[in-house]
């Protein structure tokens, strides 16, 4: 640190440390000056998120300062470059104070994650024996993981309707390839696609999907998009009471 300030941390736990002295997430503290703050070996979870009070400078690019290498966009340097070794990042003025949340407003992966499924248009074009497999059996997820497409390993799920013409793809589609091997598109999944869909991965299971390794097993469950609107607010309403989520207006 160059500077004094407040940082908040939260997300994953990546064995931070600060000047030696462990780190929790869940909290805002105070970096003084000459200190260092250092992130080691993914403990729970693989994203960890970092804030100032009044944000990071940058400059804007489509009114954003978020990275997307893939298109080059945005980030310190506006050309979409991940940070390297030199790089400065200024925090913007803003007040805090010190504040923990509490244990169970954070979610890390156990052994198996259950990831809630809203049944898509093209659902009943799979074989029976396909579906029966696709909620039955946990899956596997693969190393081609990122932040574009998250893929499972697990039993061939075959596709018996007609072929598609490229359409919309939401947050959270559940594409099945050729190969059967289902894929669930992340934030930065590109904007149409032609394979059929099982349907969508809910908001609130997109998010833990988010932190989840190569390797984690997970098991798809099929829910109403009412059951899953109720647990989202139910959510929302939690961490709102726990102060995590002040002023945000349920959707």
């Amino acid at each position: 640190a160059h500077a004094s300030g407040w940082l908040a941390l939260t997300g994953a736990d990546l064995d931070a440390k600060l000047d030696d002295r462990p780190l929790a997430p869940g909290q805002a503290f105070q970096l003084r000056h000459g200190q260092t703050l250092q992130f080691n070996n993914p403990k729970r979870g693989v994203r960890a998120y970092l804030a100032t009070p009044g944000g990071f400078a940058a400059e804007p690019v489509m009114d954003a300062v978020a990275t997307v290498m893939r298109e080059q966009l945005g980030g310190l340097h506006g050309n979409g470059r991940g940070l390297h070794n030199s790089d400065r990042l200024q925090g913007k003025a803003g007040d805090a104070e010190p504040r923990t949340l509490p244990a169970d407003a954070l979610w890390y992966p156990g052994n198996e994650v259950v990831l809630d499924l809203i049944p898509g248009e093209q659902i009943a074009a799979f074989t029976g024996a396909s579906l029966f497999a696709a909620f039955n059996q946990s899956w596997t997820l693969d190393q081609r993981a990122d932040r574009m497409g998250m893929r499972l390993t697990g039993p061939a799920l075959r596709y018996q309707g007609q072929a598609l013409i490229s359409e919309g793809i939401p947050l959270g589609a559940v594409q099945v390839p050729p190969d059967g091997q289902p894929i669930i598109l992340m934030n930065d999944r590109q904007t149409i696609g032609g394979y059929p869909r099982l349907g969508a991965v809910t908001p609130l299971s997109l998010a833990r999907l988010a932190q989840c390794a190569p390797g984690q097993k997970v098991r798809l469950r099929v829910v109403s998009q009412e059951s899953a609107r109720r647990e989202m607010l139910n959510v929302i309403s939690t961490l709102q009471a726990q102060g995590a989520l002040p002023g945000l207006a349920h959707p």
